[in-house]
């Protein structure tokens, strides 16, 4: 590296006048004045000492410049460290506020306020039931089917024959239509009607007698004052004499008939 390179470097850098290029005559005496005395901050009542050779003065004038340029770029940009921190805050962060009404929203959600209450009953003293007939005699023929068929079935010949042969005739008995999957409860029919004998045509009708009867064998609830008797569905039992055959002695020991 050149003595004039290394004397531009190290005013770019410093701002100071480290080293300077002396004539080949004086060297010595450059060198010991350079060491203790900036050429930028020489007096002219100082001792006389040789000056640049004219070929350094074009690389001095914007030596000048170069330091002012550099000490006011990180003014400009860094005199306050917290700038970009502040705009950063200003722009972005203050944004993220708005997602607030979501968590607002899922609030009742969490409190149960969007969801229906639990029934406090089990679900069979809901399943609803149709009626039709005056139930005088306190028998009843359970049915499940379409509401339009059980309007029908009060003149069913089947059923009209079973009754007659049993005592009974169609006003004396009350027809009830199950109109959901899950048995109807007893209670509910209590309240609003007699049930002391119940005929059931088809499975899982009655709650209180799905899991302690079977088809055809007619059951005694004492505790609760009813009588049971399970058949395979109207339509079935109407048009087989087999499963005539089955119901009627069932029958007959429900009613005493035999």
């Amino acid at each position: 590296m050149t003595a004039k390179k290394l004397a531009f470097l190290e005013n770019f850098y410093t701002d100071v006048t480290l080293y300077i290029p002396a004539e080949p005559a004086a060297a010595g005496v450059v060198s010991a004045v350079a060491e203790q005395v900036p050429l930028a901050k020489a007096t002219p009542a100082e001792p006389a000492r040789p000056t640049p050779p004219p070929a350094a003065a074009p690389i001095l004038a914007p030596i000048a410049v170069a330091p002012s340029r550099l000490s006011s770029q990180p003014s400009m940009a860094f005199s306050k460290p917290s700038a970009g921190l502040e705009r950063l805050v200003a722009k972005e962060l203050v944004p993220v506020a708005s997602p607030a009404p979501a968590v607002a929203a899922i609030a009742p959600v969490a409190a149960g306020a969007a969801f229906p209450a639990t029934p406090a009953v089990p679900p069979v003293l809901l399943t609803p039931f149709s009626v039709l007939g005056n139930n005088m005699q306190g028998v009843v023929l359970l049915f499940r089917m379409p509401h339009e068929q059980f309007l029908r079935l009060h003149r069913n010949v089947f059923l009209n024959k079973m009754l007659q042969a049993l005592g009974y005739v169609m006003e004396d008995v009350l027809l009830v239509n199950v109109e959901a999957e899950l048995p109807v409860a007893l209670a509910n029919l209590r309240k609003e009607l007699a049930a002391a004998d119940i005929i059931a045509f088809g499975k899982n009708l009655l709650d209180v007698t799905i899991r302690n009867t079977q088809i055809y064998e007619p059951v005694q609830f004492p505790g609760l004052g009813l009588s049971y008797l399970a058949s395979a569905t109207v339509d079935l039992v109407e048009y087989d004499v087999s499963l005539k055959k089955r119901l009627w002695p069932g029958l007959q020991r429900m009613f005493g008939k035999a």
